[in-house]
């Protein structure tokens, strides 16, 4: 008997962003990849909302004696994305089986998001998404030669599309200069700080991103503050030599040693979570503890975001 061979990842896995994807025109969700080189051609119309703006609500306001209206605030709604899948698998009745089980496991109902992909021209973005529809036909087609169109949509609660590069960027706690050593030689150097506690991260998709900032002891109220927007975070809290504060922006969540629950601890004059974002561009952000000892850094996380 041939001995039969299997894929590394389950339909169902929430596999990194891409990581399966190897040519242009091909789409990965979950652990399944779809396109060109596999039992799964996607159809020539494509997919529809990938590249559209997202609906959105706005803030705007009518002005009530005048033409015209204040314009507000404009909030993306959640991006639906969806196409049809032709499965063309080997022709025998194994190989189409294995081609639409394989399908099915993947297009469940689920309420957990996994990770949509497409590639197109070399460039990769990736959605997190959940299946809202599928249509398998089981038509003539399918029963006499195994070959089967499924229409699918996603529905992405978070309609951002990101890089599946996440880029990280570290820095410790500011550390004063050496300055000047004696006897004074010319010219005078005032020696270099081990440290400034600044970073800078590079947004450069055309939507703001949310980062996960981790804070490391030993240090007291961490702070971070974004130069380009303004916004601060500071925690009142004490942090011993290795512990974490996690802070992940687009959650809204404060984790500390990734259990316990310190949003609370968030100062009077700390911005809220969800309203730390990056725009696109280049962000500078000062990392500036009350107290810090050996060994305190900030650590930043983030994905180029594009609507």
């Amino acid at each position: 008997m041939a001995e039969t061979t299997t894929t590394a990842y389950a339909p169902t896995d929430d596999v990194p962003p891409g990581s399966l994807i190897t040519q242009d025109g091909q789409m990965q969700w979950a652990g399944l990849l779809l396109g060109p080189g596999t039992p799964y051609e996607i159809d020539r119309g494509g997919l529809t909302g990938w590249e559209d703006l997202p609906e959105y609500d706005s803030s705007d306001a009518d002005h009530p004696t005048a033409h015209g209206a204040w314009p507000g605030a404009r909030y993306a709604r959640p991006r639906r994305i969806g196409g049809s899948v032709w499965t063309v698998p080997a022709p025998d009745d194994a190989a189409s089986l294995e081609a639409i089980r394989a399908l099915r496991q993947a297009l469940l109902l689920g309420d957990t998001e996994r990770w949509l992909a497409v590639r197109l021209h070399g460039e990769t973005l990736a959605v997190r998404a959940r299946v809202s529809q599928r249509v398998l036909a089981a038509d003539r087609t399918y029963t006499t030669q195994g070959v089967s169109r499924a229409s699918v949509q996603w529905y992405a609660t978070d309609p951002r599309r990101y890089s599946v590069t996440e880029r990280t960027a570290v820095t410790g706690a500011p550390q004063p200069e050496s300055g000047l050593t004696w006897p004074l030689t010319w010219p005078l150097y005032w020696g270099q700080a081990a440290s400034t506690g600044d970073v800078t991260v590079d947004n450069g998709g055309s939507a703001p991103t949310h980062p996960v900032l981790t804070f490391t002891g030993p240090c007291g109220n961490p702070t971070v503050t974004d130069r380009t927007s303004g916004r601060r975070l500071r925690y009142s809290i004490v942090l011993a030599a290795g512990d974490e504060l996690v802070v992940d922006t687009a959650a809204g969540t404060v984790t500390l040693n990734g259990t316990a629950s310190r949003r609370h601890t968030a100062a009077a004059d700390s911005s809220p979570e969800e309203l730390f974002a990056f725009a696109p561009g280049r962000a500078q952000l000062a990392f500036r503890p009350d107290t810090f000892g050996p060994g305190a850094r900030m650590s930043v996380r983030w994905r180029a975001a594009e609507w």
